[in-house]
Protein backbone atom coordinates (compact mmCIF):
# COMPACT_ATOMS: atom_id res chain seq x y z
CA UNK A 1 0.00 0.00 0.00
CA UNK A 2 1.50 3.39 -0.45
CA UNK A 3 -0.40 7.15 -0.47
CA UNK A 4 -2.02 8.27 -4.43
CA UNK A 5 -3.71 11.34 -5.65
CA UNK A 6 -6.96 10.48 -7.10
CA UNK A 7 -9.31 13.91 -8.67
CA UNK A 8 -12.97 13.51 -8.33
CA UNK A 9 -16.03 15.24 -9.80
CA UNK A 10 -19.00 15.48 -7.91
CA UNK A 11 -22.03 17.79 -6.56
CA UNK A 12 -22.37 19.07 -3.14
CA UNK A 13 -25.34 21.34 -1.85
CA UNK A 14 -23.82 24.04 0.74
CA UNK A 15 -26.22 25.89 2.73
CA UNK A 16 -25.29 29.55 2.63
CA UNK A 17 -26.32 31.48 5.90
CA UNK A 18 -28.67 33.27 4.21
CA UNK A 19 -30.72 30.29 2.95
CA UNK A 20 -30.07 28.95 6.17
CA UNK A 21 -31.77 32.09 7.78
CA UNK A 22 -34.86 31.92 4.86
CA UNK A 23 -35.67 28.22 5.77
CA UNK A 24 -35.53 29.10 9.73
CA UNK A 25 -38.25 31.97 9.19
CA UNK A 26 -40.58 29.66 6.91
CA UNK A 27 -41.03 27.46 9.53
CA UNK A 28 -41.60 30.03 12.26
CA UNK A 29 -45.93 30.68 13.19
CA UNK A 30 -46.46 34.74 12.94
CA UNK A 31 -45.93 35.24 16.83
CA UNK A 32 -42.64 33.63 16.69
CA UNK A 33 -41.68 35.37 13.64
CA UNK A 34 -42.95 38.71 15.69
CA UNK A 35 -40.27 37.46 18.48
CA UNK A 36 -37.70 36.45 16.12
CA UNK A 37 -37.55 39.84 14.46
CA UNK A 38 -37.76 41.81 17.75
CA UNK A 39 -34.29 40.15 19.47
CA UNK A 40 -32.88 40.61 16.05
CA UNK A 41 -33.84 44.43 16.09
CA UNK A 42 -32.55 44.63 19.72
CA UNK A 43 -29.08 42.84 18.88
CA UNK A 44 -28.39 44.56 15.21
CA UNK A 45 -28.63 48.52 15.70
CA UNK A 46 -28.97 48.73 11.70
CA UNK A 47 -32.35 47.30 12.10
CA UNK A 48 -35.26 49.20 12.93
CA UNK A 49 -39.08 49.33 12.19
CA UNK A 50 -40.84 51.25 9.90
CA UNK A 51 -43.96 52.09 12.24
CA UNK A 52 -44.31 55.28 10.38
CA UNK A 53 -44.34 53.83 6.56
CA UNK A 54 -47.01 53.60 4.39
CA UNK A 55 -48.63 50.33 4.77
CA UNK A 56 -48.00 48.18 1.88
CA UNK A 57 -51.41 47.16 -0.33
CA UNK A 58 -51.53 43.24 -1.33
CA UNK A 59 -53.75 43.03 -3.84
CA UNK A 60 -54.91 39.62 -4.75
CA UNK A 61 -55.37 38.34 -7.73
CA UNK A 62 -58.62 35.99 -8.48
CA UNK A 63 -58.62 32.57 -9.07
CA UNK A 64 -57.95 32.75 -12.78
CA UNK A 65 -55.38 35.19 -12.39
CA UNK A 66 -52.61 35.41 -9.64
CA UNK A 67 -49.80 37.53 -11.12
CA UNK A 68 -50.39 40.18 -8.35
CA UNK A 69 -48.12 41.41 -6.29
CA UNK A 70 -46.04 38.89 -4.40
CA UNK A 71 -45.83 40.99 -0.93
CA UNK A 72 -43.58 42.75 1.16
CA UNK A 73 -43.52 43.25 5.21
CA UNK A 74 -46.74 44.12 6.63
CA UNK A 75 -47.32 45.78 9.91
CA UNK A 76 -46.49 43.81 12.91
CA UNK A 77 -48.64 45.83 15.41
CA UNK A 78 -51.82 44.82 13.94
CA UNK A 79 -53.89 42.26 15.65
CA UNK A 80 -56.43 39.37 13.90
CA UNK A 81 -59.38 41.08 15.14
CA UNK A 82 -58.86 45.03 14.05
CA UNK A 83 -58.36 44.57 10.63
CA UNK A 84 -54.99 46.82 9.39
CA UNK A 85 -55.83 47.04 5.76
CA UNK A 86 -59.30 47.87 3.97
CA UNK A 87 -58.75 44.82 2.54
CA UNK A 88 -59.28 43.11 5.73
CA UNK A 89 -61.98 44.78 6.25
CA UNK A 90 -63.65 43.32 3.05
CA UNK A 91 -63.15 40.06 4.07
CA UNK A 92 -66.51 41.10 6.96
CA UNK A 93 -68.37 43.49 4.01
CA UNK A 94 -67.77 41.28 0.82
CA UNK A 95 -69.36 38.30 1.98
CA UNK A 96 -72.67 39.11 3.22
CA UNK A 97 -73.72 35.93 2.17
CA UNK A 98 -71.59 33.55 4.11
CA UNK A 99 -72.88 31.43 6.57
CA UNK A 100 -72.17 32.66 10.46
CA UNK A 101 -70.97 29.87 13.05
CA UNK A 102 -71.75 30.44 16.94
CA UNK A 103 -71.69 28.01 19.46
CA UNK A 104 -73.90 29.25 22.46
CA UNK A 105 -73.35 27.48 26.17
CA UNK A 106 -76.80 26.87 26.98
CA UNK A 107 -75.88 27.67 30.82
CA UNK A 108 -75.14 31.48 31.52
CA UNK A 109 -71.44 32.36 31.46
CA UNK A 110 -70.64 33.18 35.30
CA UNK A 111 -72.61 31.08 36.81
CA UNK A 112 -72.98 27.13 38.41
CA UNK A 113 -75.56 25.22 39.20
CA UNK A 114 -76.79 26.91 42.41
CA UNK A 115 -77.04 30.39 40.02
CA UNK A 116 -74.82 32.33 41.80
CA UNK A 117 -71.89 33.89 41.19
CA UNK A 118 -68.35 31.03 40.83
CA UNK A 119 -65.64 32.67 42.53
CA UNK A 120 -62.47 33.57 39.92
CA UNK A 121 -60.65 30.30 38.73
CA UNK A 122 -58.25 32.18 37.15
CA UNK A 123 -55.52 31.05 39.54
CA UNK A 124 -56.23 27.68 38.33
CA UNK A 125 -56.48 27.78 34.64
CA UNK A 126 -53.48 25.14 33.88
CA UNK A 127 -55.78 22.03 33.74
CA UNK A 128 -58.47 19.92 35.21
CA UNK A 129 -56.36 18.49 38.20
CA UNK A 130 -54.46 21.80 39.08
CA UNK A 131 -58.33 23.56 39.05
CA UNK A 132 -59.41 20.65 41.41
CA UNK A 133 -56.36 20.83 43.56
CA UNK A 134 -56.69 24.74 43.81
CA UNK A 135 -60.24 25.07 45.38
CA UNK A 136 -58.94 21.60 47.72
CA UNK A 137 -56.22 24.16 48.92
CA UNK A 138 -59.11 26.39 49.95
CA UNK A 139 -61.09 23.81 51.51
CA UNK A 140 -59.45 24.10 54.91
CA UNK A 141 -58.76 20.42 55.53
CA UNK A 142 -56.59 18.45 57.85
CA UNK A 143 -53.25 16.83 55.97
CA UNK A 144 -54.24 13.43 55.78
CA UNK A 145 -57.77 14.94 54.31
CA UNK A 146 -55.41 17.33 51.53
CA UNK A 147 -53.44 14.36 50.96
CA UNK A 148 -56.17 11.54 50.23
CA UNK A 149 -57.60 14.30 48.32
CA UNK A 150 -54.68 14.90 46.16
CA UNK A 151 -54.68 11.22 45.43
CA UNK A 152 -58.26 11.12 44.71
CA UNK A 153 -57.45 14.64 42.09
CA UNK A 154 -54.62 12.64 40.51
CA UNK A 155 -56.65 9.24 39.58
CA UNK A 156 -59.35 11.67 37.85
CA UNK A 157 -59.11 11.57 33.87
CA UNK A 158 -59.71 14.36 31.25
CA UNK A 159 -63.33 13.79 31.28
CA UNK A 160 -63.68 14.07 34.70
CA UNK A 161 -64.23 10.45 35.83
CA UNK A 162 -62.73 9.02 38.88
CA UNK A 163 -60.23 5.58 37.09
CA UNK A 164 -59.50 4.26 40.03
CA UNK A 165 -60.27 1.99 43.30
CA UNK A 166 -60.35 2.97 46.94
CA UNK A 167 -57.05 -0.09 47.05
CA UNK A 168 -55.41 1.92 44.34
CA UNK A 169 -56.29 5.13 46.23
CA UNK A 170 -54.82 3.48 49.36
CA UNK A 171 -51.77 2.20 47.75
CA UNK A 172 -51.07 5.90 46.69
CA UNK A 173 -50.65 7.38 50.26
CA UNK A 174 -48.37 6.73 53.07
CA UNK A 175 -48.38 3.06 54.94
CA UNK A 176 -49.28 4.64 58.18
CA UNK A 177 -52.28 6.09 56.47
CA UNK A 178 -54.68 3.89 55.33
CA UNK A 179 -58.06 5.89 55.68
CA UNK A 180 -61.03 3.56 55.65
CA UNK A 181 -63.19 3.39 53.02
CA UNK A 182 -66.06 5.57 54.94
CA UNK A 183 -63.13 8.24 55.11
CA UNK A 184 -62.24 8.03 51.09
CA UNK A 185 -66.07 8.55 50.43
CA UNK A 186 -66.36 11.56 52.74
CA UNK A 187 -63.63 13.29 50.19
CA UNK A 188 -64.74 12.12 47.17
CA UNK A 189 -68.17 13.31 48.31
CA UNK A 190 -66.26 16.77 49.06
CA UNK A 191 -64.13 16.95 45.39
CA UNK A 192 -67.40 16.04 43.55
CA UNK A 193 -69.07 19.64 44.67
CA UNK A 194 -66.09 20.96 43.26
CA UNK A 195 -66.30 23.46 40.03
CA UNK A 196 -67.24 21.48 37.30
CA UNK A 197 -69.78 19.42 39.73
CA UNK A 198 -69.62 16.07 39.16
CA UNK A 199 -65.85 15.54 38.65
CA UNK A 200 -64.68 12.31 40.69
CA UNK A 201 -68.17 10.29 39.50
CA UNK A 202 -67.47 6.62 39.15
CA UNK A 203 -70.34 6.29 36.49
CA UNK A 204 -72.50 8.26 34.33
CA UNK A 205 -75.53 7.80 36.76
CA UNK A 206 -73.49 8.91 39.79
CA UNK A 207 -72.13 12.09 37.60
CA UNK A 208 -75.64 12.72 36.38
CA UNK A 209 -76.96 12.50 40.46
CA UNK A 210 -74.42 14.53 42.13
CA UNK A 211 -75.51 17.53 39.36
CA UNK A 212 -79.18 17.23 40.25
CA UNK A 213 -77.94 17.14 44.05
CA UNK A 214 -77.01 20.66 43.31
CA UNK A 215 -80.23 21.97 42.04
CA UNK A 216 -82.80 23.88 43.80
CA UNK A 217 -85.83 21.62 45.36
CA UNK A 218 -88.15 23.72 43.47
CA UNK A 219 -86.41 22.55 39.84
CA UNK A 220 -88.96 21.40 37.61
CA UNK A 221 -88.77 17.44 37.37
CA UNK A 222 -85.96 16.93 40.26
CA UNK A 223 -87.43 14.01 41.42
CA UNK A 224 -88.15 11.63 38.71
CA UNK A 225 -84.90 13.09 37.30
CA UNK A 226 -83.08 11.48 39.75
CA UNK A 227 -84.77 8.24 40.19
CA UNK A 228 -84.12 8.21 36.43
CA UNK A 229 -80.78 8.90 36.67
CA UNK A 230 -79.79 6.39 39.66
CA UNK A 231 -82.12 3.36 38.26
CA UNK A 232 -82.88 3.44 35.03
CA UNK A 233 -80.55 5.39 32.57
CA UNK A 234 -79.87 2.27 30.82
CA UNK A 235 -84.19 1.59 30.00
CA UNK A 236 -84.31 5.27 28.91
CA UNK A 237 -81.23 4.48 26.63
CA UNK A 238 -82.87 1.37 24.92
CA UNK A 239 -86.50 1.60 25.26
CA UNK A 240 -87.31 5.29 24.90
CA UNK A 241 -88.98 8.26 26.98
CA UNK A 242 -92.13 6.65 26.45
CA UNK A 243 -92.09 3.04 27.45
CA UNK A 244 -90.40 4.24 30.48
CA UNK A 245 -93.07 6.58 31.51
CA UNK A 246 -95.89 3.49 31.37
CA UNK A 247 -93.39 1.14 33.00
CA UNK A 248 -92.75 3.99 35.84
CA UNK A 249 -96.78 5.16 35.93
CA UNK A 250 -96.00 8.69 35.20
CA UNK A 251 -97.27 11.16 32.77
CA UNK A 252 -95.47 11.81 29.55
CA UNK A 253 -95.34 15.51 30.30
CA UNK A 254 -93.54 14.89 33.23
CA UNK A 255 -91.15 12.11 31.53
CA UNK A 256 -90.16 15.02 29.02
CA UNK A 257 -89.91 17.25 31.49
CA UNK A 258 -87.37 15.10 33.64
CA UNK A 259 -85.76 13.66 30.39
CA UNK A 260 -84.78 17.52 28.99
CA UNK A 261 -83.34 17.90 32.62
CA UNK A 262 -81.05 15.18 32.68
CA UNK A 263 -80.21 16.53 29.25
CA UNK A 264 -79.10 19.95 30.63
CA UNK A 265 -76.56 18.42 32.47
CA UNK A 266 -72.50 17.61 31.62
CA UNK A 267 -71.91 13.82 31.31
CA UNK A 268 -68.32 14.50 30.94
CA UNK A 269 -67.98 17.47 33.21
CA UNK A 270 -64.18 17.38 33.09
CA UNK A 271 -63.66 18.39 29.28
CA UNK A 272 -64.60 21.53 29.46
CA UNK A 273 -61.56 22.43 32.12
CA UNK A 274 -57.86 22.30 31.11
CA UNK A 275 -55.53 22.39 28.06
CA UNK A 276 -52.81 24.78 28.17
CA UNK A 277 -53.44 28.97 26.92
CA UNK A 278 -54.62 29.73 23.91
CA UNK A 279 -52.48 30.56 21.59
CA UNK A 280 -52.90 33.74 19.81
CA UNK A 281 -53.43 33.41 16.42
CA UNK A 282 -52.57 36.08 13.69
CA UNK A 283 -53.34 34.79 9.85
CA UNK A 284 -50.61 35.05 7.85
CA UNK A 285 -53.17 35.23 4.84
CA UNK A 286 -56.94 36.60 3.71
CA UNK A 287 -59.25 34.92 1.73
CA UNK A 288 -62.24 37.07 0.40
CA UNK A 289 -64.91 37.23 -2.24
CA UNK A 290 -65.27 40.31 -4.57
CA UNK A 291 -67.55 40.79 -7.47
CA UNK A 292 -67.97 37.01 -7.37
CA UNK A 293 -64.46 36.28 -7.53
CA UNK A 294 -62.43 34.50 -4.57
CA UNK A 295 -59.10 36.64 -3.77
CA UNK A 296 -56.19 36.67 -1.86
CA UNK A 297 -54.07 38.87 0.31
CA UNK A 298 -51.57 39.13 3.20
CA UNK A 299 -52.35 39.79 6.48
CA UNK A 300 -51.08 42.88 7.95
CA UNK A 301 -50.22 41.63 11.24
CA UNK A 302 -48.39 38.63 10.00
CA UNK A 303 -44.79 40.41 8.56
CA UNK A 304 -43.17 42.74 10.76
CA UNK A 305 -42.08 45.71 8.65
CA UNK A 306 -38.32 46.81 9.35
CA UNK A 307 -35.87 48.81 7.37
CA UNK A 308 -32.34 49.58 7.65
CA UNK A 309 -31.31 52.82 10.18
CA UNK A 310 -29.69 55.35 8.05
CA UNK A 311 -28.51 56.86 10.60
CA UNK A 312 -25.78 53.79 11.72
CA UNK A 313 -25.59 53.04 7.54
CA UNK A 314 -24.07 56.49 7.18
CA UNK A 315 -21.18 55.87 9.58
CA UNK A 316 -20.18 53.07 7.31
CA UNK A 317 -16.62 54.27 6.00
CA UNK A 318 -16.47 56.99 8.86
CA UNK A 319 -15.88 55.42 11.56
CA UNK A 320 -12.79 53.34 13.15
CA UNK A 321 -11.35 50.23 11.53
CA UNK A 322 -12.80 47.78 14.01
CA UNK A 323 -16.32 49.59 14.25
CA UNK A 324 -16.60 50.01 10.73
CA UNK A 325 -16.25 46.24 10.29
CA UNK A 326 -18.37 45.45 12.96
CA UNK A 327 -20.88 47.81 10.67
CA UNK A 328 -20.72 45.98 7.35
CA UNK A 329 -21.40 42.72 9.21
CA UNK A 330 -24.20 43.83 10.82
CA UNK A 331 -25.75 45.62 7.74
CA UNK A 332 -24.92 42.56 5.63
CA UNK A 333 -27.23 40.46 8.41
CA UNK A 334 -29.78 43.10 8.32
CA UNK A 335 -30.33 42.76 4.97
CA UNK A 336 -30.65 39.32 4.81
CA UNK A 337 -33.10 39.44 7.19
CA UNK A 338 -35.26 41.76 4.95
CA UNK A 339 -34.80 39.78 2.04
CA UNK A 340 -35.77 36.55 3.98
CA UNK A 341 -38.92 38.37 4.97
CA UNK A 342 -39.69 39.57 1.63
CA UNK A 343 -39.15 35.78 0.28
CA UNK A 344 -41.15 34.46 3.12
CA UNK A 345 -44.10 36.66 2.08
CA UNK A 346 -44.05 35.83 -1.31
CA UNK A 347 -43.73 31.96 -0.50
CA UNK A 348 -46.83 32.04 2.13
CA UNK A 349 -48.85 34.23 -0.37
CA UNK A 350 -48.42 31.89 -3.47
CA UNK A 351 -49.37 29.09 -1.09
CA UNK A 352 -52.56 30.76 0.17
CA UNK A 353 -53.38 31.42 -4.02
CA UNK A 354 -52.97 28.26 -4.84
CA UNK A 355 -55.07 26.70 -1.70
CA UNK A 356 -57.76 29.00 -2.61
CA UNK A 357 -57.87 28.09 -6.53
CA UNK A 358 -57.71 24.18 -5.77
CA UNK A 359 -60.09 24.43 -2.20
CA UNK A 360 -62.72 26.94 -3.50
CA UNK A 361 -65.26 24.57 -3.19
CA UNK A 362 -64.65 24.44 0.28
CA UNK A 363 -64.97 28.40 0.60
CA UNK A 364 -68.61 27.89 -1.04
CA UNK A 365 -70.01 25.20 0.44
CA UNK A 366 -68.20 24.19 3.44
CA UNK A 367 -65.63 21.32 4.34
CA UNK A 368 -68.35 18.25 2.61
CA UNK A 369 -66.88 20.38 -1.06
CA UNK A 370 -63.59 19.64 0.36
CA UNK A 371 -61.53 18.07 -2.64
CA UNK A 372 -58.01 16.35 -2.27
CA UNK A 373 -55.13 17.58 -2.13
CA UNK A 374 -51.30 17.00 -1.22
CA UNK A 375 -48.49 18.77 -0.86
CA UNK A 376 -46.65 17.47 -4.07
CA UNK A 377 -49.36 18.84 -6.22
CA UNK A 378 -48.60 22.70 -4.98
CA UNK A 379 -45.37 22.15 -5.15
CA UNK A 380 -44.94 20.84 -8.71
CA UNK A 381 -47.71 24.08 -9.68
CA UNK A 382 -45.88 26.63 -7.91
CA UNK A 383 -42.29 24.92 -9.01
CA UNK A 384 -40.91 24.56 -5.38
CA UNK A 385 -39.50 21.66 -3.38
CA UNK A 386 -42.20 19.45 -0.87
CA UNK A 387 -40.14 20.48 1.38
CA UNK A 388 -41.27 24.36 1.51
CA UNK A 389 -44.27 23.50 1.16
CA UNK A 390 -44.64 21.70 4.03
CA UNK A 391 -42.43 24.53 6.01
CA UNK A 392 -44.93 27.03 4.75
CA UNK A 393 -47.92 25.15 5.24
CA UNK A 394 -47.01 24.51 9.09
CA UNK A 395 -48.45 26.73 12.00
CA UNK A 396 -49.71 29.17 8.84
CA UNK A 397 -52.92 30.34 9.06
CA UNK A 398 -55.99 31.49 6.27
CA UNK A 399 -58.80 33.49 7.30
CA UNK A 400 -61.73 32.48 5.30
CA UNK A 401 -65.67 33.71 5.61
CA UNK A 402 -66.11 30.10 7.26
CA UNK A 403 -63.59 31.04 9.78
CA UNK A 404 -59.42 30.98 10.27
CA UNK A 405 -58.02 27.43 9.32
CA UNK A 406 -53.79 25.91 9.55
CA UNK A 407 -52.90 26.05 5.86
CA UNK A 408 -52.87 22.15 6.62
CA UNK A 409 -55.96 22.07 6.98
CA UNK A 410 -56.56 22.02 3.19
CA UNK A 411 -54.40 19.09 1.93
CA UNK A 412 -55.88 15.54 2.66
CA UNK A 413 -55.69 12.59 1.44
CA UNK A 414 -58.69 10.79 -0.64
CA UNK A 415 -61.00 8.41 -2.82
CA UNK A 416 -62.14 7.63 -5.86
CA UNK A 417 -66.09 8.33 -5.63
CA UNK A 418 -68.34 6.36 -8.36
CA UNK A 419 -68.53 9.03 -10.62
CA UNK A 420 -64.86 8.86 -11.45
CA UNK A 421 -63.80 11.93 -9.47
CA UNK A 422 -62.24 12.14 -5.77
CA UNK A 423 -63.48 12.80 -2.26
CA UNK A 424 -61.34 14.12 0.79
CA UNK A 425 -61.32 12.57 3.88
CA UNK A 426 -62.27 15.73 5.53
CA UNK A 427 -65.07 16.08 3.11
CA UNK A 428 -65.58 12.13 4.24
CA UNK A 429 -65.69 13.21 7.59
CA UNK A 430 -67.85 16.37 7.61
CA UNK A 431 -70.62 14.17 5.62
CA UNK A 432 -70.34 11.40 8.47
CA UNK A 433 -70.62 14.48 10.96
CA UNK A 434 -73.91 15.38 9.08
CA UNK A 435 -75.38 11.99 9.03
CA UNK A 436 -75.03 11.48 12.70
CA UNK A 437 -76.04 15.17 13.96
CA UNK A 438 -78.99 14.07 11.59
CA UNK A 439 -79.90 10.57 13.56
CA UNK A 440 -82.32 9.61 15.66
CA UNK A 441 -80.96 9.19 19.26
CA UNK A 442 -82.82 6.73 20.09
CA UNK A 443 -81.59 4.23 17.49
CA UNK A 444 -78.31 6.07 16.30
CA UNK A 445 -76.14 5.05 13.43
CA UNK A 446 -73.60 2.43 13.45
CA UNK A 447 -70.41 2.44 11.70
CA UNK A 448 -72.01 -0.33 8.71
CA UNK A 449 -75.17 1.94 8.36
CA UNK A 450 -72.92 4.77 7.96
CA UNK A 451 -71.00 3.09 5.07
CA UNK A 452 -73.92 2.52 3.53
CA UNK A 453 -75.32 6.24 3.73
CA UNK A 454 -72.12 6.76 2.12
CA UNK A 455 -71.95 4.32 -0.52
CA UNK A 456 -75.37 5.53 -1.63
CA UNK A 457 -74.11 9.37 -2.03
CA UNK A 458 -71.19 7.28 -4.13
CA UNK A 459 -68.76 7.27 -1.98
CA UNK A 460 -67.48 3.72 -1.29
CA UNK A 461 -65.89 3.18 2.26
CA UNK A 462 -65.62 0.50 4.36
CA UNK A 463 -66.86 0.12 7.28
CA UNK A 464 -63.14 0.45 9.65
CA UNK A 465 -62.77 3.70 7.45
CA UNK A 466 -65.77 5.31 8.91
CA UNK A 467 -65.10 3.78 12.26
CA UNK A 468 -61.13 5.62 12.07
CA UNK A 469 -62.94 9.02 10.59
CA UNK A 470 -65.39 8.97 13.79
CA UNK A 471 -62.74 7.85 16.15
CA UNK A 472 -60.96 11.02 14.89
CA UNK A 473 -63.42 13.60 15.03
CA UNK A 474 -64.06 12.45 18.69
CA UNK A 475 -67.76 10.79 17.91
CA UNK A 476 -68.54 8.02 20.10
CA UNK A 477 -69.93 4.52 18.97
CA UNK A 478 -73.25 3.78 18.03
CA UNK A 479 -73.64 2.34 21.27
CA UNK A 480 -72.29 5.11 23.40
CA UNK A 481 -74.46 7.47 22.09
CA UNK A 482 -77.49 5.72 22.49
CA UNK A 483 -76.36 5.64 26.42
CA UNK A 484 -75.87 9.51 26.20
Amino acid sequence: MKPTLQVRLGQQLTLTPQLRLAIRLLQLSAVELENEVNAAIDANPLLEREEDAEPAAFEGAGTGDFEGAAGAPGNGEATADAPASPVEAAVDALDEDAPEFRWEDERPAGEGFDGGEREDTRAASGGLREHLSWQLQLSHLPPRDLALGEALIEAIDEDGYLQASFEDIRAALPPSWQPADADIEAVLHLVQRFDPVGVGARSLSECLCVQLGMLSPDTAGLALARAIAANHLDALARHGALKLAASLDTSVGAMDVAVALLRSLDPRPGSGVGGSEPEFIVPDAIAYRHAGIWQVATHGGSQPRIGINRHYERLIGKSSREDDSYLRAQLQEARWLIKSLETRADTLLRVARAIVRQQSGFLEHGAQAMRPLTLREVAEELGLHESTISRATTRKYLRTPRGTFEFKYFFSSGIATDSGGGASSTAIQAMIRRLVDAENPRSPLSDAKLAELLKAEGIPVARRTVAKYREAMNIASSHERQRL
